[in-house]
């Protein structure tokens, strides 16, 4: 019986070790934190639009992201990584030239009135980021002039 106990209790704690140096190992890969340089900006038509725009989106939809400590700590640097990499490759305003080759203004308007932008997990931690009907619908308006003036 002691034996077996003491067996059960080895390969209990050989398990945690190698779970502990599982996610440790995880832990040190860095997921976040990557701003790349700033490629090409909008022209934007107002400076109304860019404000909305950065403060709605720009941290997922730009090369200026402000990391959250909370972006460091997994199992959320994976959403948060995989999210803003997602953002940043739809729409990025740091690299204007390579999104407006492959942007609709139609798009926008869609993902802005359907309410999926900005997502709901976003707006958890930036209340800042939620938008009236009036700003979304200046937003939009504003979007779709600086997509314009490419």
């Amino acid at each position: 019986m002691l034996k077996k106990l003491v067996k059960h209790w080895k390969r209990t704690l050989l398990i945690l070790v190698a779970v502990f140096l599982v996610v440790t190992g995880l832990a040190s890969i860095p997921l976040v934190g990557n701003n790349p340089p700033v490629v090409s900006t909008p022209n934007w038509d107002s400076p109304a639009t860019e404000q909305l725009a950065m403060t709605a989106c720009g941290d997922c939809h730009s090369n200026l992201t402000e990391w959250p400590w909370y972006s460091y700590v997994p199992p959320v640097s994976f959403l948060v990584g995989n999210h803003t990499r997602e953002g940043r490759t739809k729409l990025n305003f740091s690299d204007w030239i390579a999104t407006t080759r492959r942007l609709e203004a139609d798009e926008i308007k869609e993902v802005i009135t359907d309410g999926e932008m900005p997502p709901w997990d976003f707006l958890l931690m930036h209340p800042e980021a939620k938008l009236t009907v009036d700003q979304q619908t200046a937003l939009i308006d504003g979007l779709t002039k600086t997509l314009a003036n490419k």
